[in-house]
């Protein structure tokens, strides 16, 4: 008798454990048919780049939200190799053939130019992407400095992203001496 309990309790712990289960993955299912999402997902915004200046620049500038923070990655092809300045420039307008729609450096905080992370810069001085000679080339920050589609003055939505046919040196005034625009993008708000 007491083998026939024991046994009767292991089935409806198991039964129990397995409706549980069964429940539990019918929410999901119903969750996702009325477009509750499981888990919250990050927000982002993107920038397809296109060429500027008689250039043959493309690529992908990527900002994505996990918190306070934004991890901002740009990838970049048929670059000449070497280094070339990255970036974020006032205006979301890469109508003219040479980038200059774009205006100047993204500079909410008018401050000097300068490096990345060293004394004063710009929130769009991003700084230099090395490109090898399959003429690609990617960079990644993460910053809490910037913010996504609140229409803030750091929200880096509506801005532009400029890539440069020359490094940055960190030093000239206002822009750091970076040449020609070779890559032009508009930051918009992914959906």
């Amino acid at each position: 008798m007491k083998k026939n309990l024991l046994t009767f309790g292991i089935k409806a712990s198991l039964l129990l454990l397995i409706s549980i289960s069964l429940a539990l993955t019918g929410c999901e299912r119903i969750q996702n048919q009325v477009g509750v999402p499981s888990t919250p997902s990050a927000k982002q915004a993107i920038a397809t780049i296109a060429p500027a200046s008689d250039s043959s620049v493309t690529g992908m500038a990527i900002f994505t939200q996990n918190g306070d923070q934004i991890t901002f990655t740009v990838e970049i092809q048929n670059a000449s190799p070497g280094i070339h300045a990255v970036h974020i420039h006032e205006n979301g307008d890469c109508s003219a053939p040479d980038g200059k729609s774009a205006g100047g450096h993204w500079n909410p905080t008018d401050v000097a130019h300068g490096k990345w992370g060293v004394g004063e810069f710009h929130l769009g001085d991003i700084g230099n992407i090395t490109v090898g000679e399959d003429g690609t080339g990617s960079l990644e920050l993460t910053t809490d400095l910037w913010e996504i589609g609140t229409g803030s003055d750091i929200d880096v939505v509506g801005k532009g992203i400029i890539v440069h046919a020359d490094a940055d040196d960190f030093i000239s005034q206002p822009s750091g001496n970076a040449g020609a625009r070779i890559g032009c993008g508009v930051i918009t708000l992914a959906e």
